[in-house]
């Protein structure tokens, strides 16, 4: 059991790697294209600069996931000290998650409503899905902590 456990912190490991690289090979990408659009006079710099930051923003929600699998998975191992860790770490991964999907809808309202709004509707889900998330993110913290003081009281009472 010893050598499986060895072996999937490294392919954690080599996959958060990979991400991180991934995450950025795509903010170089994006900034090579707004540096080609100020070279390039025909090209639109203002749509290039929202692409960019659409890719920026993608790049920082893969590059936080190969951080957690870093943290939580290669170095750490799986095991949670306790549930008031186990919390914070998930609403970090989760905020990230939150702020990368409510940027994108900013960056999509923002491209469709230049085109055409009748483009809207994707953006508008992707807003709701974001203020979903939020509340959910919300519903968990309250639930969680509830739960954390309701395990930590009966020790103290002792």
């Amino acid at each position: 059991m010893r050598a499986f456990d060895v072996l999937t912190r490294i392919a954690f490991g080599v996959a958060s790697a990979v991400l991180m690289i991934l995450a950025c090979a795509l903010i170089v990408y994006a900034g090579s294209g707004v540096w080609e659009s100020l070279r390039v006079p025909d090209r639109s710099l203002g749509a290039t600069a929202l692409e960019a930051v659409g890719y920026t923003v993608i790049a920082i929600a893969v590059f936080d996931v190969g951080k957690y699998l870093l943290e939580e998975e290669a170095i750490r191992g799986r095991e949670m000290r306790n549930a008031g860790e186990a919390r914070r770490s998930l609403t970090k991964f989760i905020s990230t998650i939150i702020i990368a999907v409510l940027l994108e809808a900013l960056v999509t309202v923002f491209e469709a409503g230049k085109e055409d709004p009748r483009l809207m509707i994707y953006p508008t889900m992707l807003l709701v899905s974001g203020c979903l998330l939020i509340v959910g993110l919300g519903v968990y913290q309250r639930l969680s902590i509830s739960a954390e003081t309701k395990v930590r009281d009966p020790e103290e009472e002792e």
